[in-house]
């Protein structure tokens, strides 16, 4: 059965194309992972295929309906009735505004699920959900018999639950058979074969350019040597003849090197493959710290209402640690975080200790000004090397120049996260850094992290996040701080 028929669809903002597809079908059967780059238009093209963005050009038809899980900013809520399944999910009956994000995107994809349609089209339906609900969201969808269209940067989500993977860039679909790690075989085989043909027309360039220099070379001879014949001709129809001889030559010299020329024009401009810039951070002297254990705890107590949230936890999280922190949602990794930054009594930090700190809701942020101008407050970093990091997180050099009121939520995550990456800090406190980047920029940031000369302290639930990056493994869990590696 076709769900989704759409063609020509053109939606424009700020004078870009964000989406110009010729034609895009949605079967019932499909289970279909949607990837791109932050402010690809992922968001604007569910949004269009169900109807909440008026077509500016085109043409939907749309048959049987769908569920929306919309990312955690835009969701409202509404009584749920499925309550076995919302306990499975962990969700209380408690009005939005008292909810983790966690419980908020939990009590999302409940609805959703509840619902009796042919189809269900979800933005990042896995952020801010702790692991054991991330489990049981993908059994709940792998039994789902309807059509799937999701959008999400959980790389084993998509691996597990989907078996196609739209990609958007530049406006267009480009579809590819299989899960996530299918998908990346087929770019790396892509990547390949574009590096083996960039490196054969190089190699066919140079070799073209080489032999237009050396019939370029040969003409001048031909003609200095012309020049010298006819001076010393006393003849004058030995010298013409000659002149003429010399004159066919040069001009089937010629003619080669502009067949050459030609040549190189239909070559065309096959640019490489992009790679990944490696970002070389540097550290002022006045931010080095020299305690071996910069970040402490002693016996730290926190309790919400009559639920204890901390009860007596210690710990020592090591000068360059990577300190990953899991466990469930609303078990206080949040609380733990805010701890260490507001340096509640319990918490020792080294005495030169400079903390940045990353707000899991940090998609809310706004400002009015470009990119480059904010990430040179505060930075000793140099613009070139602020344009590296921006390039590793997937900025393009038309990106750096845009108002920060042009970026999508994303974007601005991927920004902040950079700002901090290269801020006057030697403490960096993440809570879900992941949530909403697209999976270039999580592959980048995982590698800026593991790079990063100081001691980062994160939460995620994301496992190859933890499993890349972290040197410590902790988990919460009923109010204790246990070691896992």
């Amino acid at each position: 059965m076709l769900l989704i028929k759409a063609e020509e669809i053109v939606v424009e903002y700020m004078g870009r194309d964000v989406l110009d597809i010729d034609r895009l079908e949605l079967y019932a059967y499909d289970r279909i992972g949607l990837v791109g780059v932050n402010g690809a238009g992922k968001s604007t093209l569910l949004k269009t295929l169900l109807g909440h963005i008026p077509l500016q050009y085109g043409k939907i038809e749309r048959e049987g309906t769908f569920a929306y899980i919309p990312q955690l900013e835009e969701a409202a809520v509404r009584e749920v009735q499925d309550y076995a399944l919302m306990g499975k999910l962990g969700i209380s009956r408690v009005q939005a505004e008292m909810m983790s994000g966690g419980e908020e995107t939990r009590l999302k994809i409940a609805q959703a699920l509840e619902d009796n349609v042919h189809g269900i089209m979800a933005d990042e339906p896995t952020s801010h959900l702790d692991r054991a609900a991330i489990d049981f969201l993908v059994s709940r969808l792998k039994l789902y018999t309807g059509a799937l269209l999701i959008i999400s940067h959980d790389r084993g989500l998509l691996d597990r639950v989907v078996d196609k993977i739209w990609e958007l860039k530049d406006g267009r679909i480009t579809e590819y058979w299989g899960g996530y790690s299918d998908y990346l075989a087929q770019k790396e085989a892509e990547r390949s074969s574009r590096m083996t043909q960039y490196q054969q027309a190089e190699a066919e360039r140079e070799r073209l350019e080489q032999a237009i220099s050396e019939k370029k070379a040969q003409a001048r001879r031909l003609d200095q040597k012309s020049r010298t014949a006819g001076k010393n001709s006393t003849e004058s129809g030995g010298r013409l003849a000659h002149q003429k001889s010399q004159g066919s030559k040069q001009k089937k010299l010629h003619t080669a090197a502009r067949q050459m020329e030609r040549r190189i024009e239909a070559l065309g401009e096959i640019s490489a493959p992009e790679e990944l810039r490696n970002v070389q951070f540097s550290r002022s002297r006045v931010l080095e710290l020299h305690h071996p254990i910069p970040v402490a705890g002693h016996e730290l107590c926190k309790q919400l209402g009559d639920k204890v949230i901390l009860d007596r936890v210690s710990f020592q999280f090591p000068l360059g640690g990577k300190i990953a922190i899991t466990g469930g949602n609303g078990a206080g990794k949040t609380t733990l975080l805010n701890m260490i930054r507001s340096r509640e009594d319990g918490v020792v930090l080294a005495p030169k200790a400079e903390i940045g700190y990353f707000d899991q809701t940090g998609y809310k942020f706004m400002r009015n000004e470009n990119v480059l101008a904010y990430m040179q407050e505060d930075s000793e970093y140099s613009v070139p090397d602020i344009r590296a990091v921006l390039s590793s997180m997937g900025f393009t050099p038309q990106d750096v120049r845009k108002e920060l009121s042009m970026l999508s939520g994303g974007e601005i995550i991927k920004l902040q996260l950079a700002k901090l990456l290269l801020g006057r800090y030697n403490i960096l406190l993440l809570d879900e850094p992941g949530n909403f980047l697209d999976i270039p920029a999580m592959e980048a940031l995982e590698t800026m992290m593991r790079e990063y000369p100081g001691t980062i302290v994160f939460i995620s639930h994301d496992t190859r996040l933890v499993e890349r990056v972290a040197d410590q493994v902790y988990v919460l869990k009923k109010g204790q701080l246990l070691r896992l590696k």
